[in-house]
């Protein structure tokens, strides 16, 4: 059974057609959105400030997503996929972005919609991503914008591809 805990009064809001995987955590002041899904090991912790999460979300396996006590909350639009070991703190993510394996997205940074945070890449706090932009490395900057192709052969594909996943674990 996933964790889901009441902190502080705040309970976390899962709508029915999410997945949670047995050893999912989720705890406080989170919304999540529908179709999404949180994998394994994945923890989204929303005991020190809130966290909205959209529509058809996925955070892969042991993903991290928290945020900063008075200071910085999450909020990650629809169609985002949150790559495996991936940190997601206290940042705002737009709609149809990849955050790529093992990537660090720190306080008050924004990412903009259609952009995509390659694998391993460190954002740091306050990184404003302009929308349709790839971002790469330590710190990330800027590498390339984002192509068609890869708009439809990556971040939505992963996106839709994560919903298939979700189903068969239903």
């Amino acid at each position: 059974m996933p964790v889901i805990k009441t902190v502080n009064g705040h309970a976390p809001s899962i709508p029915e057609d999410c997945y949670l995987a047995d050893n999912a955590t989720v705890v406080g002041n989170v919304t999540l959105g529908l179709g999404c899904s949180i994998w394994f090991n994945a923890v989204v912790r929303g005991d020190v400030n809130y966290i909205k999460i959209g529509n058809n979300v996925n955070i892969q396996d042991g993903a991290v997503i928290h945020a900063t006590y008075k200071k910085a909350a999450t909020t990650i639009g629809n169609n985002v996929s949150i790559g495996h070991n991936a940190i997601v703190h206290g940042c705002t993510i737009q709609d149809n972005v990849l955050v790529g394996m093992g990537s660090i997205i720190m306080d008050n940074c924004v990412v903009a919609s259609n952009s995509i945070i390659a694998a391993g890449a460190v954002l740091a706090e306050n990184t404003h991503v302009e929308s349709g932009s790839v971002y790469a490395g330590i710190p990330a900057k800027k590498i390339k914008n984002v192509t068609p192709e890869l708009l439809k052969g990556e971040i939505h594909r992963i996106a839709e591809n994560y919903k298939t996943y979700a189903s068969w674990f239903k």
